[in-house]
């Protein structure tokens, strides 16, 4: 018999037999019973003990989750949503990634260095051994890429079912919904707008008007992810307006992959929209629009200037234009030529006065020649656009332009690196300085030594921390200016201006909990705690039946081992006395 049987078996003689015992022969003689002590139980640790969960239980509802988003404003929307309903289910959202049970990554396909990040995160969390969850355009266009295997997925249309996959994700199960929201056949925008979420910013909601496009530009990645063009009906969007502002909001942020596409799948317009979307909006507070191609501008110029000149929405327009080359705009397939673009900012520029036009570069895109090249350098000096976003070329997986013949590495970072000479060669703001403006003020600058507001042309202003101003319309005088920047001072005599709506949510607060919401909730929840209870309460008997088991089995043997010692002593009396 192995020696750990055999020291349990003295220490139980131990207890049956001790120096106060009376001797073998007066036992024998008096003819006393051989009881086992029982210890005593600690009743109040017990009782502790029953109500506890056991420690092998997974309960979802209780962990604390940290959620990283890459990429445009539609995919941060998406996160928002994702925020708010885990929270409304009762998890925890946390910035300490460290502190996390599960990591939400929420992943932009756009270029190799987003994806590399999201790798790298991948990787971070599995030997952290965290749970994971994957969200957002990479997994949804490449979802059987090796390092993806055994992860869970939550497609870019499902991220209303977030909560089933993390709780399927936290029982150990790997889920993956990548399908296509649809009624009757027809592709829907995606998830209900009325979902709760957690915005970022109090004070900003970014609405999503559709998803996908009309395009399909051969370097483009996305599209794969978030497929042809989806627009939401106009009422349900004039609705998400209204309840931003009635929970606080002063600022909203039109997205999408193409806002100028809107509404082209279901017989209306951007136009029609926005002119619907400028009624609900109160007064101090402002309506920002996204980015918009070109081609589905041109034939709204006329209507879209008009609304570019309403009092609570800005003179702003992101319009992409990639490359000043048509040779290369062609081998892109991006549906317009120079010249289109152009018409469309003179116009602009001459029907919105001071509007802000931003764009896009690539450098170095496949078959671009030194000419091609020189000619977006043109392009940027006549224009000298006071937003330029410039990217190097990076083929993604799976496009046409993967294939077609690269320009040399070197070629493109030289590229990239001169058009951002050209850009930073210029100041967009130096003549403002002296004016005074009208600024809402929306957020903390990064260094967070300002408040950081926007003007009319949604050119950002810095202005002192007082907290008074925050959300607030104020009325200052710029009397700096920087690259990206003004500096303004507000004006001592002049009044803070309050839009007119709610006070905003506290930041983390969830918001839009409809009250269908609630009430799915409170199902969800009352099954949730029905099923741990009852779980427990068969822990708790199981755990009872084995301690009674153990009691048993402790009795029956200490009772064997006793008679044995009995039975030994007996023989031995006998033979002493005779």
């Amino acid at each position: 018999m192995p020696s750990a049987s055999c020291d349990t078996f003295l220490d139980d003689i131990e207890d049956i037999v001790s120096q106060e015992d009376s001797k073998p022969q007066d036992r024998h003689f008096s003819r006393k019973h051989v009881v086992p002590k029982v210890r005593r139980r600690n009743t109040q640790k017990y009782l502790q003990e029953e109500n506890r969960p056991p420690s092998d239980s997974t309960i979802p509802g209780i962990q604390k989750i940290w959620i990283r988003t890459w990429g445009c404003s539609h995919n941060n929307s998406d996160g928002e949503y994702m925020a708010g309903q885990l929270a409304a289910y009762g998890y925890k959202i946390t910035e300490n990634a460290s502190d996390a049970d599960l990591w939400l990554l929420n992943s932009c396909t756009v270029k190799n260095p987003a994806e590399d990040h999201f790798r790298n995160s991948i990787k971070k969390a599995q030997e952290e051994n965290k749970k994971i969850v994957l969200a957002g355009c990479v997994p949804q266009a490449q979802p059987r890429q090796d390092y993806l295997k055994g992860l869970s997925i939550i497609g870019v249309q499902q991220i209303d079912r977030v909560v089933e996959v993390v709780e399927e994700t936290i029982k150990g199960h790997s889920v993956r919904l990548l399908g296509q929201k649809k009624d009757n056949g027809k592709r829907l925008g995606g998830a209900r707008l009325d979902l709760p979420k957690i915005r970022k910013n109090p004070l900003i909601e970014i609405i999503s008007i559709n998803t996908g496009c009309l395009n399909a530009c051969t370097y483009c990645k996305t599209k794969h992810a978030r497929g042809n063009l989806a627009s939401y009906p106009i009422d349900e969007l004039v609705d998400r307006a209204k309840q931003s502002f009635q929970e606080g909001v002063c600022e909203i942020w039109l997205t999408s992959e193409d806002t100028g596409a809107y509404g082209r799948d279901i017989g209306s317009s951007l136009p029609a929209l926005l002119w619907k979307l400028v009624e609900v909006i109160p007064e101090g507070a402002m309506l920002r629009l996204g980015m918009t191609n070109p081609p589905y501008i041109l034939e709204h110029l006329e209507e879209m200037a008009k609304i570019l000149h309403h009092p609570r929405v800005y003179a702003f327009l992101h319009i992409p234009v990639q490359s000043a080359s048509d040779a290369v705009l062609m081998e892109m397939k991006r549906e317009y030529c120079v010249a289109d673009f152009k018409r469309v900012v003179d116009f602009l520029k001459d029907k919105v006065p001071g509007i802000t036009i931003a764009t896009d570069i690539i450098c170095g895109f496949p078959g671009e020649t030194d000419q091609d090249f020189q000619e977006t350098v043109k392009l940027v000096e006549e224009y000298k656009f006071p937003s330029l976003f410039i990217n190097q070329f990076y083929p993604r997986p799976g496009t046409p332009a993967a294939k077609m013949e690269q320009v040399p590495a070197q070629v493109k970072k030289q590229r990239t690196k001169e058009l951002s000479r050209i850009f930073h060669s210029y100041s967009p703001y130096d003549h403002k300085i002296g004016q005074r403006q009208q600024v809402l003020v929306t957020e903390e600058s990064f260094d967070s030594k300002f408040y950081v507001a926007h003007n009319r042309f949604y050119e950002q202003v810095l202005v002192p921390k007082n907290p008074i101003f925050m959300g607030k319309m104020v009325e200052v005088d710029i009397y700096e200016s920087g690259k990206h920047f003004m500096k303004g001072q507000p004006v001592s005599d002049a009044k803070v201006y309050t839009p007119s709506i709610s006070k905003p949510l506290a930041r983390g607060e969830v918001s839009g909990l409809t009250e269908e919401f609630r009430n799915r909730l409170g199902n969800h929840l009352n099954s949730v705690s029905h099923t741990s209870a009852a779980n427990q309460r068969v822990s708790a008997s199981s755990r009872m039946v084995l301690r009674l088991q153990r009691l048993h089995r402790d009795f029956a043997l200490k009772m064997s081992v006793g008679l044995a010692v009995f039975a030994i002593l007996f023989a031995l009396l006998v033979k002493v006395y005779n």
